[in-house]
């Protein structure tokens, strides 16, 4: 009977209801996130299980909104948290950063110390000369890698090419070439090996 005189008492409709649909909001939108990710990358088996988790929670947070329609604290529970699910879902992203980036890199400078040094990391290297905006001489370089390995290019750069400019850009698959193990340690990829899953 006092478990019932709770739920229906004031604390729980003014603070602990609108507690719950936060935190069941966030939960969904970070989930609802890292479906969208995982669906771009073609992950034809985790997006789905993660979209069937957050459905329910998102079918259990509404309902509770639509059964306290009078309590304008549980609106604002569910925008913020709808808010900082976005924010939690791309922070859980970033540390679990899964998949493969193409990164080109682009300067007029000698490209070789940064090549070796990539090289070295057990990255595979495809080097190019072009023209700049100016019609200038410029080398180019493309590197396939796990976005795990990111922070670690970037000091790479920036030690050996601090001027150099540098775009990424995601990629869903790769066949062949020369890939770093997750250990930065150098693994030649198999051509028969269906790629770009990291």
């Amino acid at each position: 009977m006092g478990e019932w005189t709770f739920v229906d008492g004031p604390w729980f409709s003014l603070l602990v209801l609108p507690v719950l649909i936060f935190c069941a909001r966030i939960v969904d939108v970070s989930l609802d996130t890292m479906r969208i990710l995982y669906m771009n990358r073609g992950r034809k088996v985790i997006a789905p299980l993660l979209g069937f988790v957050q459905a329910l929670i998102w079918i259990l947070a509404v309902s509770q909104v639509m059964k306290n329609l009078a309590n304008p604290i549980c609106y604002l529970a569910y925008g913020a948290g709808f808010a900082t699910g976005n924010y939690v879902g791309m922070r859980i992203e970033e540390k679990v950063a899964t998949g493969l980036l193409t990164l080109r890199i682009i300067t007029p400078s000698d490209l070789s110390p940064l090549v070796a040094a990539l090289r070295q990391a057990g990255h595979g290297v495809t080097i190019l000369t072009g023209r700049g905006s100016s019609n200038t001489p410029v080398n180019v370089a493309f590197i396939v890698l796990r976005r795990r390995h990111m922070p670690t290019v970037e000091r790479i750069i920036r030690e050996h090419a601090p001027t150099a400019f540098y775009s990424t850009e995601e990629v869903r698959a790769t066949t062949g070439g020369t890939l770093a193990a997750h250990g930065l340690s150098w693994r030649p990829r198999s051509p028969f090996r269906r790629g770009g899953r990291a």
